[in-house]
């Protein structure tokens, strides 16, 4: 008798834990910090046994390494379905700029800038995460020239992504401690239309 079907749901509540623990260990992070997140903790927070989170992430640097894997790909799919409803024209520049400046803003940002921290003294972490975020951040500089629909092999456009990019960063930093929105606001807003006028052909400006 074939045992296919009895593994199909073992495979389901597999996935399922592993879901469970990937987005209680981001949580654990944004509200206890890199010190604070355990593996303990993060299993009582997913409601998983002990057990079964050793099975799946032997180690915390297994965890939060996975956990940051996860939630990126599936905030990049998110900005793809958000993008996809966003006019097209001249404000759609406007529209993927804020989409991209409330991801340097949220709960995602928040975990991996306690990695950034954490990782400057822990050598098992570094290792794990520089690799890691270097293959996030040239999959958020190819994310951004597609939702922006532009060309960077055309002189400046690479550049003037990465800016953009370097720059919501910055402003997600600074908005860590306190509410800088009316800053950020303002700075957004010159940039935005800096970067139209980098992006777009002097031909097209007339």
């Amino acid at each position: 008798m074939s045992t296919a079907p009895s593994r199909v749901p073992q495979q389901e509540r597999s996935r399922a834990t592993q879901a469970r623990l990937l987005e209680a260990t981001v949580d654990c992070l944004v509200e206890h910090g890199w010190s604070g997140t355990t593996t303990t903790v993060v299993a009582a927070r997913a409601g998983v046994s002990r057990g079964a989170q050793l099975h799946h992430y032997p180690t915390k640097t297994a965890l939060v390494t996975a956990a940051v894997t996860h939630l990126t790909e599936r905030r990049a799919a998110e900005l793809r379905a958000e993008a996809a409803a966003l006019p097209v024209g001249p404000k759609r520049l406007d529209g993927v700029v804020d989409l991209l400046a409330a991801s340097f803003t949220g709960p995602l940002f928040v975990a991996a800038l306690e990695l950034w921290v954490a990782a400057r003294t822990d050598a098992e972490l570094r290792a794990a995460l520089v690799p890691l975020e270097a293959r996030i951040g040239r999959e958020m500089h190819r994310l951004t020239v597609e939702l922006l629909g532009v060309d960077e092999r055309k002189p400046g456009v690479r550049e003037s992504v990465q800016a953009t990019l370097d720059l919501l960063r910055g402003l997600g930093v600074a908005n860590l401690l306190s509410d800088d929105s009316p800053r950020r606001a303002a700075l957004l807003h010159t940039w935005k239309r800096q970067l139209a006028a980098l992006l777009t052909p002097e031909s097209e400006r007339n």
